[in-house]
């Protein structure tokens, strides 16, 4: 076997030189070439003799003095018992302390090796056996760590390859599979649509040759590029950090292992890393945090996240506002508000469309809970797997789709929205569940997700009611298959399907009870059992009607129009299809449109991208507001009617839905504080109000609320 040499013997007089091969540097230029565009030379002066000689009583040692460049005002007092080699330039610097919360130490830098770096006014840099091809910044803290490095090829996350590279050092993110075949390139500021629209619309070449080009130009592939510590940021007691670029105001503290990264920040969402956590092949968005042994590998992070407590994040995307702790997250593209609190939780592979929650032992994983590698699953938004649940990929879940305790044997295909699906041996379903029995806890998830939104770009408007036109849509869809299954119920499987779906409608409007079963919901024999079909049929209308007056209505009242007059300059409203497009809705063909625009070249780059979110964004509540009006018009064309014909009906029907929601979410909270079994545990009552609180007499969050205005 070939011996390798790994520990090799260089001469001392090129120490802190040669960052970049001349190979890779067009005539004219020298390895310094991007240095001087981070950071000019303008101000920058040779040290003086005297200078040099306080200096070296200092402890100091250089190379080359006159590689050693300051600027005014510079105080030698400042510098103390370091090692220079290369292009080192330093300042201004003024014996002065600076500090971040009780922390507090001298600008200047002491007891330290820098090799080719810039030290940038008042930072203080302690302790630090190698800094090279750093740029420190104003007024920054470095104190005691043991490496920060930067190589000539540093990509600080981003998925491109430097001058003379193979492409096999790409870094890539597969998500949604762990089979790969989903890659996506991390760049600084993806977000969750721009992932979602790479790794899901996989069967438009163009358009993935488009993205990638896109995510080549976020960064240079000119080798020579100098980490960076931004302004007012605070490293202190890591150990190795390399290749890893920090935005301004980070706080990192304690870190084994940070490598290859962009650490987004900014004063106004500054971000944070704790202690022992490792960290490579990423970006890290604005305003996030990461602690407590945590390990993230080829990743994203939106901003406002949280990674805590060893949570393990591999090949994934984490949406906006989202935290995990504890858990093994592989291979996932997951949108904004997504919560997974368990060290024994376990998601694989799969499209979490945000507005979720991982209960413990949930495993929700490709094959380890099956036979292939390849295996995918699509969860809707509002997903909740409870406690100890299985689920085997390839699996669907509608939006709001609640999976009781059990292992789930057959792939599932379960395309009613706000459900219970439990397994008893037989799966089995109760449809609109969560309007029936829980609206508390919709009603309070989506104020909740409202408020806790800290992000201050919302490029991407996340969508949080859980009546929108994606579940409207869902919901007729839903409607029209519980009509089916009741009808086969009736009839038989072998029955005509218009004819079906007429006697289905009419024993769900009756309220006949049938044995329903949906056989294409589970790939197994037995099928899934409806239960509460009547129910579920006729809360499915209520949210549809509830849904359509209130959208409507609230139009109207903030223009001082009357509900006519709204349905009269919209007459075209049609119903179609949306799109959750990482959190935000908008209509399938103006994504389509989208598309066709970047595979066209009139979509040139991501800004440009997320200014086309943007606009979506702006277009939404017209478009939400025409698909109310469809939704009005499908319920009214079932009965045969028109909307004025019905409108003083709906009218009264939608204030009483109002009463119905505070009603049951109120009933839903009083719950906790009314069964006997929430006493057991305190010797007196109080106790339990010191504990518990005072029994609420209102919900303490604003509920959905229909305040109708007048049809002419």
């Amino acid at each position: 076997m070939e011996s390798v040499d790994r520990v090799t013997l260089s001469p001392f007089d090129g120490f802190g030189h040669g960052f970049v091969d001349s190979r890779h540097l067009a005539p004219g230029e020298d390895e310094n070439r991007l240095r001087f565009t981070q950071v000019p030379q303008d101000g920058y002066r040779q040290l003086t003799e005297e200078e040099i000689q306080r200096l070296k009583a200092n402890g100091n040692s250089a190379a080359d003095w006159s590689e050693i460049l300051v600027k005014d005002p510079f105080d030698p007092a400042t510098v103390r018992r370091n090692s220079f080699s290369g292009l080192v330039r330093l300042g201004p610097f003024v014996r002065q302390l600076v500090g971040f919360h009780d922390f507090f130490v001298e600008v200047g830098v002491t007891d330290s090796r820098l090799v080719s770096c810039d030290i940038l006014s008042n930072a203080a840099v302690h302790n630090c056996p190698y800094i090279s091809h750093y740029i420190i910044g104003e007024e920054c803290i470095v104190y005691r760590v043991g490496e920060l490095q930067t190589t000539d090829h540093s990509k600080f996350g981003v998925g491109i390859v430097k001058e003379g590279e193979d492409e096999d050092v790409r870094v890539t993110i597969d998500v949604m599979n762990e089979a790969g075949g989903r890659e996506i390139l991390p760049f600084v500021g993806m977000n969750s649509a721009d992932a979602w629209l790479w790794a899901k619309h996989r069967g438009r070449p163009v358009l993935m040759e488009r993205l990638k080009a896109f995510t080549e130009a976020t960064a240079t592939a000119k080798r020579g590029l100098y980490g960076t510590v931004g302004r007012h940021s605070v490293i202190k007691s890591c150990h190795i950090i390399k290749d890893v670029a920090f935005g301004e105001a980070c706080y990192v503290k304690g870190c084994n292992k940070l490598k290859n990264l962009t650490v987004d920040s900014s004063q106004e969402e500054p971000t944070q890393l704790g202690e022992g956590i490792e960290l490579v092949n990423g970006i890290v968005g604005r305003g996030s945090r990461v602690f407590y042994g945590s390990k993230a590998i080829r990743f994203v992070m939106g901003t406002h996240c949280s990674l805590k407590y060893g949570a393990r994040l591999i090949h994934s995307y984490l949406g906006d506002n989202s935290t995990i702790s504890c858990c093994e997250v592989l291979n996932n593209l997951i949108f904004p508000f997504h919560e997974e609190h368990h060290n024994n939780s376990f998601l694989i592979a799969s499209l979490v469309m945000g507005q979720s929650n991982m209960a413990a032992g949930a495993t929700i994983g490709s094959n380890h809970n099956s036979r292939k590698n390849d295996g995918e699953l699509v969860a809707g938004r509002g997903f909740w797997p409870a406690l100890a649940t299985s689920v085997k990929h390839d699996s669907r879940f509608a939006s709001f789709v609640l999976l009781s305790k059990g292992d789930y044997p057959y792939e599932l295909d379960i395309r009613m929205p706000f459900s219970l699906l439990s397994d008893r041996g037989q799966r089995q379903l109760i449809p609109a569940y969560w309007w029936m029995y829980n609206l508390y806890a919709l009603a309070r998830n989506a104020w909740k997700f409202s408020v806790r939104d800290k992000r201050r770009d919302r490029s991407v408007a996340i969508v949080t009611d859980f009546l929108a036109p994606d579940t409207a849509g869902e919901i007729i869809k839903a409607i029209d298959l519980l009509e089916y299954w009741s009808g086969v119920a009736i009839l038989g499987r072998g029955a005509d399907r218009d004819e079906a779906a007429r006697q289905g409608r009419e024993a769900l409007k009756a309220g006949i009870k049938v044995p329903v079963i949906a056989y294409d919901m589970e790939n197994s024999r037995l099928g899934v059992r409806i239960l509460k079909a009547s129910e579920g049929w006729t809360s499915y209308h209520e949210m549809l009607l509830f849904y359509g007056m209130k959208t409507v209505s609230d139009w109207a009242r903030e223009r001082g129009e009357s509900f006519s007059q709204v349905l009269k300059t919209h007459p075209d409203a049609v119903l179609e299809d949306y799109v959750n497009l990482g959190g935000q809705l908008t209509p399938k063909h103006r994504l389509e449109e989208l598309m066709d625009d970047i595979e066209q070249r009139k979509v040139r780059s991501w800004d440009e991208v997320h200014a086309c979110y943007t606009q979506l964004a702006s277009l939404y509540a017209e478009d939400r507001l025409n698909n109310a009006i469809a939704v009005l018009e499908w319920l009214a064309h079932r009965r045969g009617r028109k909307i004025e014909d019905l409108y003083g009906e709906w009218d009264r029907k939608c204030i009483g839905l109002s009463g119905y929601i505070h009603d049951q979410a109120l009933s839903s909270r009083k719950k906790d504080y009314e069964s006997p079994f929430r006493h057991l545990t305190y010797d007196d009552e109080a106790e339990r109000l010191a504990v518990l609180g005072k029994e609420p007499d209102e919900v303490p969050f604003p509920l959905p609320c229909y305040i109708g205005v007048s049809w002419a």
